[in-house]
């Protein structure tokens, strides 16, 4: 198989982010429209990302937070979203960089983008090619896991399942 030397798979997975970002800005500056509401997964201990320790404590791995009616202070950067929510009662800031997010769901309209996370992708699993592809993202959006109380995450190893349709790639 020829060698990739534009990376296109890294190309088409920071365009989605974009895609993710500018979703994120226009939730910040106008609020959520209608009924869209959104699940986003992410690697917990992930370079830049900013749990208090309870939190990390309670979902080690990956957490999944959900962006409905009670969130404050969206504020979104070049490379990170930072947002807060309460957690049983427990108001929390939260600091969550593109690169740590494993998937975005919006139940209200069935869209979704998953993403290899950049930890991952630096070392992938025996026979795991990298990078999701923007047919990955489009035609497979994550499952949207039941859905917690306002602002809670799921307990840990709930959430939804990222499907790699890497094998419908000609190669």
């Amino acid at each position: 198989m020829p060698t990739d030397h534009i990376r296109y798979d890294v190309l088409a997975r920071d365009a989605l982010r974009g895609v993710l970002r500018k979703v994120l800005i226009d939730a910040a500056e106008h609020g959520l429209p209608g009924e869209h509401h959104f699940f986003i997964t992410f690697i917990s201990k992930a370079d830049g990302v900013k749990l208090s320790p309870r939190l990390l404590a309670q979902y080690p791995e990956e957490m999944t937070v959900i962006l409905q009616h009670q969130f404050w202070d969206l504020t979104v950067t070049e490379d990170r979203f930072e947002v807060g929510l309460s957690f049983n009662g427990i108001p929390e800031r939260l600091v969550v960089p593109f690169a740590s997010i494993k998937s975005f769901y919006d139940p209200s309209v069935q869209f979704g983008l998953s993403f290899e996370t950049e930890a991952a992708a630096e070392t992938p699993a025996a026979g795991t090619p990298p990078a999701t592809t923007p047919a990955e993202a489009l035609a497979s959006p994550p499952a949207p896991p039941e859905a917690p109380a306002e602002g809670e995450a799921p307990k840990p190893g709930e959430g939804a399942e990222v499907v790699r349709l890497d094998r419908f790639r000609k190669k």
